[in-house]
């Protein structure tokens, strides 16, 4: 199983499902290349999944990706198909993103920041200081911002609808019905194009549902996986 985290995101978006699945499978949490160079764009960081899939040698990988991980998920699957057991998007990009929800240009404005995070989450007390914290290391970082800004632009440019009816493993949608960054339209919208879906929404739950709901989201996707 391959975690893959959003733009903002993080390895420990993932602990609830690490801890829920570590005894029932290989679990893997690439660190995306997000912030390393300024000419990244999704097709440098599909490079990368690829490649830490092929050194690996990882056959029949089963996909979980949150917002851009998803679309960078979508894109390996297409890619790939015949090594991808199984695909779960959650909050994923690659239709529609409010970007003026999702936005962080405001790099050195805490409450700004705080306001942003917060807005990830349907409960927004699970924005911590020390999750704004991380957020804010990244936008007070000139090239980190840069990277961000870039990387963003690359993932609206590239819209996936065309490319979704030609996914045939099976997929399972675990949506939050309060996210505000892609809506539930946009699942609804995944889940008409593709072959072979299936759309599960979470109530009372926004962009992040392995985090903020992580038992239903654990119980919705190991039902998917037995």
């Amino acid at each position: 199983m391959i975690l893959l985290h959003g733009l903002f995101g993080g390895l420990s978006n993932w602990t609830r499902v690490v801890k829920h699945f570590e005894d029932r499978f290989d679990i893997y949490i690439p660190k995306l290349p997000i912030y390393e160079n300024p000419k990244n764009n999704l097709e440098h960081l599909l490079n990368f999944l690829e490649t830490m899939i092929a050194s690996a040698d990882l056959k029949n990988v089963i996909l979980v990706g949150n917002s851009l991980g998803g679309h960078i998920a979508i894109l390996y699957t297409h890619r790939h198909p015949d090594n991808v057991a199984k695909l779960i998007l959650t909050g994923s990009s690659g239709l529609y993103e409010n970007t003026q929800v999702g936005s962080y240009l405001k790099r050195g404005n805490h409450t700004y920041i705080k306001e942003r995070v917060a807005a990830t989450f349907y409960d927004p007390t699970i924005a911590t200081d020390e999750l704004v914290s991380e957020v804010m290391q990244i936008t007070t970082d000139p090239l980190k911002c840069q990277c961000a800004v870039r990387t963003a632009r690359s993932a609206q440019r590239d819209n996936v609808l065309s490319r979704l009816p030609e996914i045939w493993v099976p997929v399972l949608l675990i949506w939050g019905e309060d996210d505000q960054i892609t809506p539930p339209h946009v699942a609804n919208e995944f889940n008409t194009h593709l072959l072979n879906s299936k759309l599960v929404m979470i109530p009372e739950c926004g962009h992040a549902p392995m985090m903020e709901k992580p038992e239903t989201f654990n119980e919705i996707l190991g039902k998917f996986l037995c």
